[in-house]
């Protein structure tokens, strides 16, 4: 049983709040980087290395053996309407026990327990039959799955399992639904807007599959554990810039999470067969990913992301989840996120056993005042610790 000593909780709450008081919106992550390299030097891991496209990765143990990969990403989401902040959200300030500041839940909460879960194993000696790596990805809020695929195809890790760090409040996750973002373009007929009736306007007919879409909403695939298919227009433009004439052009993306079932085909046929039922001239594509990282690696994909559900009896899960019951007494309770986490590709692409664990709730993610108990975090790297020593023993 491993046991977080006042200096290494010191230690920890120091480190989260660096991370928290350093700016890691998706993009802008090097300074971060270099926060968790060198966190991860002073804790003791092996050959700290940065690649190519910013992901910071620390070792334990020489590279042979059973792999097991702890990641999280570094990113945050922006910080949003400033005034509805009670606190500065790059101040990291504790109060009662609980830390505040953008990022402190999804995902810093979890990197530092990773970091000194590694601690601890490091303290206490622990001879691991394996390696553990522990990775800092990029792009995690933007592009999910880009770094872990750039980890695993480009760079050459190949895990045995994945534990995912991010907000599960100490429980164990073992799926999530896909995600798909789909753009829809409807075309028109220009003319002047003073004789509407010479034309075909593009924006109504936008109007009319956007309403399609919501009625449409109601009847999606639906899942037991992972819930239900869902969609939501999230953005519409109009690229004419002229106000006195009838758009000829209209966009707009989907948000569309995929329940266990549903797959890009079949969600791509939906709105293609809506433009056909209303008659209306225009195509449904998947959404293209193009980024651009800190350290100037470009990366390009599909926005589409299949849903994932590990059995509750694969061994990974299973020695995972008892794993967890020693650090905090009690069975966890096996969940699945509402959100999407690279496991859409370690499991949905790669077939790589996969759970999520980690400190805070998911609900807490992204709101203004994001909060996260310190004991939590102090738990989490026990939790760390022992899954890394059950797996790798």
């Amino acid at each position: 049983m491993f046991s977080l000593s006042p200096a290494n909780q010191q230690n920890l709450t120091r480190f989260l709040k660096t991370m928290v008081q350093t700016a890691s919106f998706s993009g802008m992550e090097g300074g971060l980087a270099q926060v968790l390299s060198a966190e991860m030097q002073k804790t003791g891991l092996d050959d700290v290395t940065i690649d190519d496209m910013g992901n910071v990765i620390g070792r334990l143990g020489n590279g042979r053996g059973p792999k097991l990969l702890y990641y999280s990403h570094m990113d945050t989401v922006g910080i949003g309407n400033i005034n509805a902040w009670q606190h500065d959200p790059f101040s990291g300030i504790t109060e009662n026990n609980v830390m505040y500041g953008r990022g402190v839940v999804e995902p810093k909460g979890s990197l530092a327990g990773m970091v000194y879960g590694a601690r601890l194993l490091l303290e206490a000696q622990t001879k691991l039959n394996g390696t553990l790596y522990i990775v800092g990805g990029v792009y995690g809020e933007s592009a999910e799955g880009v770094a872990i695929k750039y980890l695993l195809e480009d760079w050459g890790l190949e895990p045995d399992w994945v534990v995912i760090g991010a907000p599960t409040d100490l429980q164990i996750n073992i799926g999530q639904r896909g995600r798909l973002e789909m753009l829809v373009t409807v075309n028109g007929h220009a003319c002047h807007a003073a004789t509407p009736q010479h034309g075909v306007n593009a924006i109504y007919g936008a109007a009319r599959i956007i309403f399609s879409l919501e009625l449409m909403s109601a009847q999606l695939g639906d899942d037991p554990f992972l819930g239900p298919g869902t969609l939501a227009v999230t953005h519409i433009e109009n690229i004419e810039r002229t106000k006195n004439i009838i758009p000829d052009r209209c966009t707009f993306n989907i948000d569309r999470r995929l329940t266990l079932g549903e797959t890009e085909a079949h969600a791509l046929a939906d709105v293609q067969s809506l433009l056909a039922k209303e008659g209306i001239e225009g195509a449904v594509e998947v959404a293209e990913c193009a980024t651009v990282s800190y350290t100037g690696k470009s990366c390009s994909g599909k926005k589409s992301y299949p849903a994932w559900l590990m059995d509750e009896k694969d061994p990974l899960v299973k020695r995972a989840g008892k794993s967890i019951q020693k650090v905090t007494g009690h069975k966890p309770k096996a969940g699945c996120w509402n959100f999407s986490t690279a496991g859409v590709y370690t499991s949905g692409y790669a077939g790589i056993p996969t759970v999520g664990f980690g400190p805070g709730r998911e609900r807490r993610a992204h709101t203004a005042n994001e909060y996260i108990s310190l004991r939590d975090c102090f738990t989490a790297a026990k939790g760390y610790a022992q899954i890394a020593r059950d797996m790798l023993k």
